[in-house]
């Protein structure tokens, strides 16, 4: 019992130890966003200057198009998250409930693609966007992004899982295969649509690389690449800067909370193979 104990407390403290050093850059960015540009860099630092400034988020939009820069992040994300939602389903009722020649060996070689990284594929997808001229162009950012190996690999765990019997009550009843995945599959398929959702619309919205090799118009930048241009060559505005930050991660907050429940669920179910 006492082993016990000890082994609690220790996890304990060493999850505590951990969250508090995941949350010390944020809580660092919002401190900086409520200061002036002075007391930055002061020492020894301090969490908050003399006076908390939140006039440091009004100066966003007076210097900078943030504004647009979050809508931009906003629709290109959407469509995104849309788009993988529904060809990651598809693709992985069909790997995970339907049979035909070769399909474990076009399921290892659709997987086989998450070993190549993206700086691999860089060059070739742009030289297909500008033979399309889609560079500088919001579709040049959404077009490579409507697939996933991954959300493909997470869906087909997760309906693997599914009772035979339903798939088999659903096809007495007459549905055809793609009446079985949408009555049946995807309603009960929400906790790993919820968590595919989550991270499909983190790596969008966070997607930095992608904006920065294919967007040069200030108005089609998204909020990664826009909080970038504002640091100046000489001198930046670290609280305004740090302001804008803290406006980009509300959105991941908020839907992370909004699907906390699914998410947990949804990444504890994937990992299930039903028989």
């Amino acid at each position: 019992m006492k082993k016990h104990a000890v082994f609690s407390i220790t996890a304990h403290v060493i999850l505590l130890a951990g969250a508090i050093t995941m949350i010390l850059p944020f809580l660092w960015t919002v401190s900086t966003s409520l200061k002036q540009l002075s007391e930055v860099f002061v020492f020894p630092p301090t969490l908050f200057g003399e006076k908390i400034r939140w006039v440091n988020y009004l100066k966003i939009s007076d210097r900078f198009p943030f504004g647009t820069y979050f809508l931009n992040s906003l629709k290109i994300t959407l469509i995104i998250v849309i788009a993988q939602l529904i060809t990651s389903s598809m693709a992985g009722f069909v790997f995970a409930r339907l049979r035909f020649k070769y399909r474990e060996l076009l399921f290892g070689l659709y997987l086989a693609t998450m070993m190549v990284p993206a700086q691999v594929t860089m060059i070739p997808n742009f030289i297909v966007m500008r033979h399309y001229n889609l560079i500088d162009t919001h579709w040049s950012l959404i077009l490579p992004a409507l697939v996933s190996a991954f959300g493909t690999f997470l869906l087909r765990q997760f309906f693997l899982t599914v009772p035979a019997s339903l798939e088999d009550a659903g096809k007495m009843d007459g549905c055809t295969p793609f009446g079985v995945y949408w009555r049946i599959f995807v309603p009960l398929s929400k906790p790993a649509m919820a968590t595919l959702g989550v991270f499909v619309f983190m790596g969008a919205w966070n997607d930095f690389l992608a904006p920065l090799v294919y967007i040069n118009t200030q108005a089609k930048m998204t909020l990664p690449l826009g909080l970038a241009s504002m640091q100046g060559m000489y001198s930046t505005d670290w609280p305004v800067l740090m302001a804008g930050t803290v406006i980009t991660i509300i959105p991941l907050i908020v839907i992370f909370l909004l699907a906390q429940d699914f998410f947990i669920k949804g990444v504890t179910l994937s990992g299930l193979k039903g028989e």
